[in-house]
Formats: C-alpha cells, sequence, structure tokens
C-alpha cells in the first residue's frame, strides 16, 4: 500500500473548538483550551500517524479583525499556517449563526487555494433540522470539497473526518517518528499549561493580558525544574492574578505542575513569578512572548 502525508490546517473563527478538535484528532492534550475565545495565540502541529498515512494537523489562532500588535501576529501566524499546507479544515461552530468572522475565515480559505472541508462542530449542542441550512449557507459562500458534521467533544464522526482527510493528501514520506504527537519543544509546552490555568481561573479581561515565558528549564533524572514569568500589562493585574495571600498563584501553579508531572512523567518544580511589562501587546517584542520560534525576551 502507498503511504500519504501532509499537512492539514485547522481554521475558524475563536471559540470553534478547533483545539478541541486538533487533540481529539491526535489523541492527546497538544493544544491548550479553554471556553474563552483567542485561547490560542500562535500556530502549532499535531500529528497523527497511522500504518498508512501521517498526518500533520496546524492548529491556528481563531480569525478576528486584528486591532492590536498582538492581533495582528495572532493573524499572521494564521497567514503562515495556510501555506503550502495540502488541505483545510474549515471548522465552524454549527450550534450558533454564521456571524463576520466565519466570513472573514471562508474568505481565506478562498484565497488559500488549497482543497477545504467544512467542518461544522459541536452538532451535538444543536437541532439537527437546522444542519441542512447551517451547510447549504456555506456552501453559497464556497464550494467545499467535501461537508462533514462533527462533534469534537464526544468524538463523533471522527473517523469519518480522518479518512477523509487522508483520502485528500498526496503520496509522501514520514515527517516525523510514529511516536511524535507536537512540534512544541517541553519548555513551551510549560508555558501553555500556566497560561491555561491562568485563563480557567480568571475571568473577565485579565487572561488577555497575560503572557507566559520559561525563563528556566533544567531536567534531571527524577525531576524537572521550571521557573516561569507571568507578564501582565498594568500593575493592578498583578495584584490579581497573585490573588489573596497569593491562593490564585498557588492554584494556577499547583495546576499546572500535576498536568505536568503526569505530561513529563517526573516530579515538576514549578515557580511562577509575575512581572508587568506595561503596554506588552503592543510593542515590538510581542512576538517572542507568544511563540517559541521567535525566541525568547
Amino acid at each position: 500500500m502507498s503511504f500519504r502525508s501532509g499537512f492539514v490546517t485547522l481554521l475558524g473563527k475563536p471559540n470553534t473548538g478547533k483545539s478541541t478538535l486538533l487533540n481529539a484528532l491526535v489523541g492527546a492534550k497538544v493544544a491548550i483550551v479553554s471556553a474563552k475565545p483567542q485561547t490560542t495565540r500562535t500556530y502549532l502541529q499535531g500529528v497523527l500517524t497511522r500504518e498508512q498515512a501521517q498526518i500533520i494537523f496546524v492548529d491556528t489562532p481563531g480569525t478576528h479583525r486584528p486591532l492590536s500588535r498582538l492581533n495582528r501576529e495572532m493573524m499572521g501566524a494564521v497567514q503562515q499556517a495556510l501555506e503550502g499546507v495540502n488541505l483545510i479544515l474549515l471548522v465552524v461552530d454549527a450550534s450558533r449563526e454564521p456571524s463576520t468572522e466565519d466570513k472573514i475565515a471562508v474568505e481565506l480559505a478562498r484565497t488559500a487555494q488549497r482543497p477545504s472541508f467544512l467542518v461544522l462542530n459541536k452538532i451535538d449542542r444543536m437541532d439537527k433540522r437546522v444542519l441542512l441550512p447551517r451547510i447549504e449557507h456555506y456552501r453559497r459562500q464556497f464550494d467545499f470539497a467535501e461537508y462533514i458534521p462533527v462533534s469534537a467533544l464526544r468524538r463523533e464522526n471522527l473517523p469519518l473526518l480522518e479518512q477523509k482527510t487522508i483520502e485528500y493528501l498526496p503520496e509522501g514520506p514520514r515527517y516525523f517518528p510514529p511516536d511524535t504527537l507536537t512540534d512544541q519543544p517541553e519548555r513551551f509546552v510549560a508555558a501553555e499549561r500556566v497560561r491555561e490555568k491562568l485563563f480557567q481561573e480568571m475571568r473577565e479581561e485579565v487572561p488577555y493580558a497575560t503572557a507566559v515565558v520559561v525563563e528556566k528549564y533544567e531536567e534531571g533524572e527524577s525531576l524537572v525544574r521550571i521557573h516561569a514569568t507571568i507578564f501582565v500589562e498594568r500593575p493592578q493585574q498583578k495584584g490579581i492574578v497573585i490573588g489573596a495571600q497569593g491562593q490564585r498563584l498557588k492554584r494556577v501553579g499547583r495546576a499546572a505542575r500535576v498536568e505536568l508531572e503526569q505530561l513529563l512523567g517526573r516530579k515538576v518544580y514549578l515557580e511562577l513569578f509575575v512581572k508587568t511589562r506595561e503596554g506588552w501587546q503592543d510593542r515590538e517584542e510581542v512576538r517572542q512572548l507568544i511563540d517559541w520560534r521567535q525566541g525568547s525576551v
């Protein structure tokens, strides 16, 4: 049998479940998730290897109108993730009315000039009678190669999505060893786990004002030492992140440490610091704060 392989970009507006879908397809948590939109800030890869194929899924930030330098960098990551890929999975939240952001995503798929599937996610939350009108709405905008309703949360129709994806990939090599799940270095994974717990712990605008950088990552045989800095934009946000008597920061650190120990298979010593870097979302070094490929600040 011939071996198929290729790169498949997950595209869509914020909160359509792209990262949840990526994790479900790969079978492991390679992308952080939260109920808040724009949790994903840069593109990252999740690798699924089968006997006859290897799919490199590329998760992206949600498509939106960029207002800050951070937003522009995020949309730049989306554009990068569309270059030279073999297939696009445009993920929409089928349980909600189509929006302007969905239209932006459709236009990006059109201009990429690659085969594209419409993946209608969250069908477990909707009246199935609405599904065909939803499909027809998007069909009028763009002639997708396939229309596949799924529930990433319940893994409904994911085998079909995987099968169809493989059918559209060319013959090619294994780009990664069979046991590879992601391209992310472990220090970036650690930073993302901390940021995920911040999103889960805090409400309103504060999570969006945070960035996490791992300053030190030391691996021993039985212990991994991680020192990470949480950057906030304003001095008052520092107190909110730390919480009364440091309790919120302790909860964030504890939750991240437990998850990292499970992931790394070793004990983890995690130390968190909080610093103010005013207006970091509009500063030149914002890319270094959100993307490990650029080096740290």
